[in-house]
């Protein structure tokens, strides 16, 4: 399926590019979230005439993104948690809990923005987890998980 994105998409492209993707992806993902258009003749020629309009609201978002990265650069979150005596957690600490922490200290943050590659946190201690706001902008905060 051949699409025109209408923002970059990372790992896929820029804002403007003609991508090929599985037809899954292009018609459930990107066409539903306004991050690609199909790439039809009017399509292309409907793009063409918008570019500017959408290429200063790419920077737009990414000033944005920058901003708040600003803000949450330095950031030590502490989270309380049940835990045993050997330090492992009854549960664990999601990007949900992360973000929730992170918006009850004054800052906004989404659960899609915090990625957790190593999976959730499972023990007392600090960790760097990685904040993805745009996708330009990525950057480490030091999470502490302190037992109940």
């Amino acid at each position: 399926m051949e699409l025109i994105l209408l923002e970059k998409v990372q790992n896929l492209g820029d804002l403007g590019d003609l991508v090929n993707v599985k037809s899954g992806y292009g018609r459930n993902y990107l066409v539903p979230t306004g991050k690609a258009a199909p790439a039809t003749k009017e399509n292309r020629a409907h793009f063409e005439s918008r570019r500017a309009e959408l290429e200063a609201a790419a920077k737009g978002k990414l000033g944005e993104a920058e901003l708040r990265a600003a803000a949450l650069k330095d950031l030590l979150v502490e989270i309380q948690a049940n835990a045993s005596d050997e330090g492992s957690l009854y549960g664990s600490i999601g990007p949900r809990e992360i973000a929730n922490a992170v918006t009850n200290l004054g800052h906004e943050l989404e659960k899609a923005e915090v990625i957790m590659s190593e999976g959730p946190i499972g023990s007392v201690g600090e960790f760097d987890v990685l904040v993805q706001l745009h996708a330009d902008v990525e950057f480490q905060i030091k999470v502490k998980v302190l037992p109940e």
